[in-house]
């Protein structure tokens, strides 16, 4: 341990699995304090147990405003500050601009972009009585270019981009010392992107396919994420804000 984040209080959403819970076990192995939440229960507190008493886990519906105050409040209530806040909850949905449903379309977007939102919000509400903090946004490559069949996803995504932008002027105009940033990773080796293979006619094909999207030939790991946010949320990064960061083996330099 080189205790990058000692005695730092974070909260990563989505932590039950994939970027989440590489970036809570990258938190706590450098000295924080980390909650966990997600919908997956059984997950969620795998997780908790595995890290132990440096990490606990509460479950959140991300797209319920009460549920993030009350957890956001927890946390507060325990340990007296929150000094660093993951947007990392998400979802996807396959299906292009001709097959996806308003029902589709709103409830990725509720995930994706309005949880955010919300995060944000209530993680500035926190962070500013306390001396600031840092927001990690997690975006992903498709909130920079296009997919043909991930309309729903690439919007979503492109919104927490700017949003994240908006945030971070916002904070910093008002001298509140909060920094905001994206990060945007690629295809990395995580059960969301599993389930991707899992669902096409040919998962092979799809891997292969998936993994020539990288310069590189290879799909990166959630733990090459996780090291981004770290630094992110570290003290060595205090002159980055509204900026976004892509973790993608070169995907988007081609």
């Amino acid at each position: 341990m080189t205790a990058r984040m000692q005695g730092k209080v974070v909260l990563v959403t989505g932590g039950a699995s994939g970027i989440g819970l590489a970036t809570a076990r990258t938190l706590v192995r450098e000295g924080a304090r980390v909650t966990i939440t997600d919908r997956n229960v059984a997950g969620g507190e795998a997780a908790a147990a595995e890290l132990g008493e440096s990490a606990e886990f509460l479950v959140q519906d991300v797209t319920r405003e009460d549920r993030w105050i009350e957890v956001i409040d927890h946390i507060t209530a325990r340990h007296g500050r929150l000094d660093g806040l993951v947007n990392n909850a998400g979802c996807g949905s396959l299906r292009n601009i001709e097959e996806e449903t308003l029902e589709g379309w709103r409830f990725v977007h509720a995930v994706n972009t309005e949880s955010v939102f919300l995060g944000c919000k209530h993680g500035v509400r926190a962070m500013k009585h306390t001396g600031g903090g840092s927001i990690v946004n997690v975006s992903s490559v498709a909130g920079l270019v296009g997919a043909p069949d991930l309309p729903a996803y690439c919007s979503s995504k492109g919104a927490v981009r700017l949003l994240t932008k908006s945030v971070a002027m916002w904070c910093a105009q008002q001298k509140y010392e909060i920094r905001c940033n994206s990060i945007h990773p690629s295809f990395l080796q995580t059960p969301m992107v599993q389930s991707m293979i899992d669902i096409a006619p040919d998962g092979e094909k799809m891997r292969r396919r998936l993994e020539r999207t990288s310069p590189l030939g290879r799909m990166g790991q959630p733990e090459d994420a996780a090291n981004m946010i770290l630094f992110l949320l570290s003290d060595e990064s205090p002159f980055l804000t509204g900026a976004e960061f892509v973790v993608d083996g070169g995907a988007t330099a081609q």
